[in-house]
């Protein structure tokens, strides 16, 4: 499978996120080929900010694997981790991240700061920036255009 293959079922997590009122942001956790957890963003419905796609995802593999280390384990997201999900990432020790869309608000993984590269933690773990970029970005964009049409 390629790049865009397991982004696109990240941006179908991302769709469900979108049509329950929450910022469509998906995540999936792929090892050895296959697809081990897929979450999407719960803030809202669960009322709990440490409910991002990214966490719940690595809950999920986590669980599934019986292992907090998510070695040889990869995540694509839809948007760019913040620093809660950026250190989320280094704690389980997975080995790659591919992001689909930036963010220049709270993006810690290149835009705004850099926990993955510009520090000296214990594990590193690579990205890949841009994968299926413009599907990322015009779900989001979507998304808040609507949210601030419907508040008119």
């Amino acid at each position: 499978m390629d790049k865009e293959y397991y982004m696109n079922i990240a941006l179908n997590e991302a769709k469900k996120a979108y049509n329950e009122l929450e910022v469509p942001v998906g995540a999936i956790i792929v090892k050895n080929g296959k697809i081990i957890a897929k979450a999407y963003n719960e803030k809202e419905k669960k009322h709990d900010t440490t409910k991002h796609a990214e966490i719940l995802a690595i809950q999920k593999a986590s669980k599934k694997l019986k292992n907090w280390r998510l070695y040889d384990c990869d995540m694509y997201v839809t948007l760019e981790p913040c620093s809660m999900c950026a250190g989320a990432l280094i704690q389980a020790r997975l080995r790659k991240v591919y992001i689909g869309a930036m963010d220049e608000k709270t993006g810690s993984c290149g835009s705004v700061l850099n926990l993955l590269e510009d520090y000296k933690f214990n594990h590193k773990v690579d990205i890949e920036y841009g994968v299926c970029k413009k599907e990322c970005e015009n779900i989001l964009k979507d998304f808040f255009k609507n949210l601030r049409k419907n508040k008119k």
